[in-house]
């Protein structure tokens, strides 16, 4: 076993052999045997507290932590239970699930059997994004491999546990990537979220006990019963164990996906990894976590890229996507194309997120074109604060976050738009960044 100042890459490790990705490739790196040791050594129980002492937490935007979720679901429920894998990625500037299922999707059948085991679920669906068809097709071809050589149906590894994986392929919808949403639309229902309580745990798919997860979270289950639930959380910060998948995109020299220990500082990442700001110039903001995550400014960014750091200083990891914003960027008009997003995608069943989202956007607009007088960023601030909170998903959050942090920290942009009805980036620089 590696000690923790040896490891390099954990999921990525097997992106540098294209051979992984296949049943033959994976099984000669070790593939399945910690599935192999999780059902033939250990009793659900003993898998769920290894998870819990590895300091496992959701990779897809939440961060609570799996083996604790794992923990809630009723072991003595009479209700079949079911596991969930939430491959609906489609938070702006997050594109990590989509590599592992092409360079590894065996690392997530194996950490979906693992998980299914623990929680006494025979039955599991990868909940996949609709624009994801080749994430799709290589999916089923590893799960056909995986079928045949007898590590999923009947009797897996020669126990009684029986396991059945089905690729359910989404619509497209971001509301879908919500966990009840996500559940509503694989019953064949419109992605309406869920009021909680009840949560998933209990009442979830077809109302039964049902965990769902990350597919980052679930891949990375493997290691932490191969080596350990101690060994995983030492990778990482107190509260924050193991690596973390990086998403790195905007106006750096080399955007891409970046395996690190939880916790590596958010400068770090854009500078060391991702190779700094391009084209020589300043760096002036940083969305740290997906585009509903509040922007940081330049001078905020001396912060570990953890899910408790990112909360302390104003924002969230989320996905960790990361956007990166050069000095040449408009702030109004990048919060124009995330007021967009969100008001296109809200699913419409809140009135502060139907109404209040398009009416962020009308605003924003409003701004950009010279119509807007100088009561708007107040008044943006007013409605962005009245939907937080109120709605029974984060989207509407996810509407009103980036506006609360980009009005405030970015407030003489939109004044001099209001004043002069052109904007100073471009009376600076003559060009303005595209932000999309």
């Amino acid at each position: 076993m590696n000690s923790p100042s040896e490891v390099r890459a954990l999921i990525a490790s097997y992106w540098e052999d294209p051979a992984a990705a296949s049943l033959a490739g994976y099984l000669a790196r070790g593939g399945y045997e910690a599935a192999r040791k999780a059902l033939t050594e250990m009793k659900p129980e003993d898998v769920i507290e290894e998870v819990k002492r590895a300091n496992l937490r959701g990779r897809g935007g939440a961060g609570f932590p799996a083996g604790l979720k794992w923990s809630f679901v009723p072991r003595t429920s009479p209700k079949p239970k079911y596991l969930v894998v939430n491959a609906d990625e489609s938070e702006p500037g997050t594109f990590k699930d989509k590599y592992v299922m092409l360079r590894s999707p065996h690392l997530l059948i194996e950490g979906s059997i693992i998980t299914a085991y623990a929680i006494d679920a025979h039955v599991a669906y990868i909940y996949i994004r609709g624009e994801y068809d080749v994430c799709r097709v290589r999916l089923e071809e590893a799960l056909r491999e995986a079928y045949e050589a007898g590590f999923l149906g009947k009797g897996i590894l020669g126990t009684g546990y029986d396991l059945d994986i089905y690729v359910h392929k989404g619509a497209g919808a971001y509301i879908a990537g919500e966990e009840t949403g996500l559940l509503e639309s694989l019953e064949g229902k419109r992605a309406y979220p869920r009021i909680k309580p009840p949560f998933p745990a209990t009442v979830g798919l077809f109302r039964c006990p049902t965990v769902i997860n990350n597919v980052e979270t679930i891949a990375y289950v493997p290691f932490i019963i191969r080596h350990g639930g101690a060994w995983f959380a030492s990778l990482g910060t107190e509260r924050n164990g193991g690596f973390k998948l990086y998403c790195v995109s905007g106006h750096v020299q080399r955007p891409g996906v970046y395996e690190l220990p939880m916790g590596t500082p958010l400068r770090t990442i854009i500078e060391t990894y991702a190779g700094g700001v391009w084209r020589g110039r300043r760096l002036k903001a940083v969305i740290p976590g997906g585009s509903s995550a509040p922007v940081l400014r330049a001078d905020e960014v001396d912060v570990p890229a953890d899910f408790d750091a990112l909360a302390k200083a104003g924002s969230m990891l989320g996905s960790a996507g990361i956007i990166v914003m050069d000095e040449m960027t408009c702030m109004v008009r990048a919060l124009e194309v995330i007021a967009d997003f969100y008001a296109d995608e809200s699913c419409g069943q809140c009135t502060p997120c139907r109404e209040g989202a398009p009416w962020l956007l009308e605003m924003v607009q409003d701004i950009l074109h010279g119509r807007a007088d100088p009561s708007y960023p107040d008044l943006m601030l007013q409605i962005a604060q009245n939907i937080l909170g109120r709605t029974i998903c984060a989207l509407g959050d996810a509407a009103a976050l980036p506006v609360l942090s980009f009005v405030r920290k970015f407030r003489p942009e939109f004044d001099y738009h209001i004043e002069h009805k052109r904007c100073d980036v471009e009376e600076r620089y003559g060009e303005v960044s595209n932000p999309d």
